[in-house]
């Protein structure tokens, strides 16, 4: 990944990591929470969340239709688009750009998935390196009650069942998820990850998040209005 920032860029750009059931998507939810009190302009991107290619992706995964390769060119398409219209433009406006998911998350689930890694990363070589990425490391175990909890059936993709590691989807989801987390962890180091401790309380980890934050916080302008984006 790129490791500087273009030129005007005034916002900053921080990232959630982990697999699901990690608990990012709560405290990237209420990281938004603390800077729209703090007065800060807010956009919150979400994976997989552009118009452009969602109708598309969602026929491909009903079909069974999705190949390794077509699922990372879709979900590479998703990012180019919201980066393009939505994550550069206000980073330069001096947003601060929350992303549940970045291109981390094409990294660890496309090689999983058995595309060549350096092909992936060359896909997503135009993103910038954020200011910050949180990787919410919690054990396979724990991560896969909390997302069964109250769900009765796992989606055919969503379980990897595509990778025929189980003829069970749970036990094919927990093979699954298992390698993402071994994917996270070979790339922890190298890519400068925040690692937080998703085992602990709700309370205790966004502590820690606002602490590593607060350091890129700008002075704080008395009265200041809220602008605040939906992707």
């Amino acid at each position: 990944m790129k490791t500087a920032k273009p030129s005007k860029m005034e916002g900053k750009l921080i990232v959630v990591e982990g697999i699901d059931g990690s608990g990012k998507s709560t405290q990237i939810h209420l990281l938004e929470k603390w800077l729209s009190y703090k007065g800060l302009s807010i956009f919150k991107s979400e994976w997989n969340s552009s118009e452009m290619v969602k109708e598309i992706t969602s026929k491909g995964k009903k079909k069974g239709l999705l190949t390794p390769t077509t699922f990372s060119l879709l979900h590479a398409t998703d990012f180019a688009d919201r980066y393009e219209r939505n994550i550069l433009p206000l980073l330069r406006a001096g947003y601060f750009v929350l992303a549940d998911r970045y291109v981390y998350t094409a990294f660890v689930r496309d090689i999983v998935r058995g595309c060549n890694a350096d092909w992936v990363r060359k896909v997503y070589d135009f993103a910038i390196k954020p200011d910050l990425a949180f990787y919410f490391k919690v054990p396979v175990d724990i991560a896969v009650d909390r997302i069964l909890v109250g769900r009765p059936k796992l989606k055919y993709y969503e379980a990897g069942m595509d990778l025929n590691l189980s003829n069970d989807p749970y036990e094919s989801y927990r093979i699954f998820q298992g390698r993402i987390i071994d994917q996270y962890d070979s790339m922890a180091e190298s890519e400068g990850f925040t690692i937080i401790d998703g085992t602990l309380n709700i309370e205790e980890q966004q502590k820690i998040v606002r602490k590593m934050i607060a350091p890129l916080l700008p002075p704080q302008v008395p009265g200041k209005k809220v602008r605040k984006v939906q992707a």
